[in-house]
């Protein structure tokens, strides 16, 4: 029999969907706003004509934007970081998890008492900064990526995920004359599929997006990363074209300052609204399903 809906549970579903699309176009809002600023004349821009639409439409700013070296070269730094970060962090922190996972393991519950410890406590700022200079790394840029290489959080969710696979599945493998390393790799991992591609995409946009180590450890210009480069640009309003390395006149006259900022942002978004795409297949269901049939 069809159950019926009555009218409160129609007025309920009603709430949340104008709920959800308030929140979403309050949620939108800005990001269009830079887009139209981006595309907009110098003059629409300062008169403030601009809201979600581009007035007197160019992409002059955005060509202005990309050829400045300086920008050029954030851009890759951020990219290198990115990547090398991601794949590095996603390995230390499986290695951490997959042995942690296992009620065999001597002395666990020690070890993840240890690694919770750091999660609430820290050394500080200071003793920080002091230990990394005495490491050398100092102006190199594998100080954004090498301190913060293991996330106990992300650790301890692939931990979770490696505890949800089922032991016979590695216990076949070691029959087959495997070892706990290739067990890992060839039978684990391809399980953890899932979990391993959310917490790629949660290193990725962290590294993206972090500027205060940058900040802190790094004064080469040739080293920053976008988003240190971005925080410069957006904090000296008025003098966006002293930060550009490459100055042309011409194309300077018809973009404003806004501009230039909105195209920067917009340009150092795109990366990471790209790579979703591809890892939020693996965000609603796992692959484990009917991998063991009772």
């Amino acid at each position: 029999m069809r159950h019926k809906t009555s009218f409160l549970d129609k007025l309920f579903v009603a709430s949340n969907y104008i709920f959800f699309i308030l929140m979403g176009v309050i949620t939108i809002f800005p990001f269009l706003n830079l887009i139209a600023k981006s595309m907009s004349s110098e003059a629409a821009v300062i008169s403030g004509q601009v809201n979600l639409l581009p007035v007197d439409l160019q992409f002059g700013t955005y060509s202005y934007v990309i050829s400045d070296k300086l920008f050029q070269s954030a851009f890759m730094n951020s990219v290198i970081v990115t990547l090398v970060g991601t794949l590095l962090s996603l390995m230390m922190t499986s290695l951490a998890a997959y042995p942690l996972s296992k009620p065999r393991l001597r002395g666990r519950k020690i070890f993840v008492l240890m690694f919770v410890f750091t999660m609430l406590f820290s050394g500080g700022l200071i003793p920080t900064y002091l230990l990394i200079r005495e490491l050398g790394l100092i102006n190199e840029l594998p100080v954004l990526f090498l301190p913060g290489m293991i996330s106990v959080f992300n650790m301890l969710v692939i931990k979770s995920y490696f505890e949800t696979i089922p032991d016979a599945l590695e216990e076949s493998a070691k029959i087959d004359g495997a070892s706990n390393f290739r067990t890992f790799l060839q039978v684990v991992l391809p399980l953890s599929l899932p979990v391993l591609a959310t917490i790629a995409l949660f290193y990725a946009v962290g590294f993206w997006n972090d500027f205060f180590s940058a900040m802190i450890y790094i004064n080469s210009p040739d080293l920053k990363p976008l988003q240190l480069y971005l925080k410069e640009l957006l904090a000296s309003a008025n003098n966006v074209f002293l930060n550009m390395e490459m100055i042309d006149i011409d194309r300077a006259m018809n973009v404003s300052p806004q501009a230039i900022q909105a195209a920067s942002i917009i340009v150092a978004t795109i990366p990471i609204l790209l790579v979703y795409p591809f890892l939020q297949k693996y965000f609603v269901k796992g692959v484990m399903l009917g991998s063991v049939k009772g």
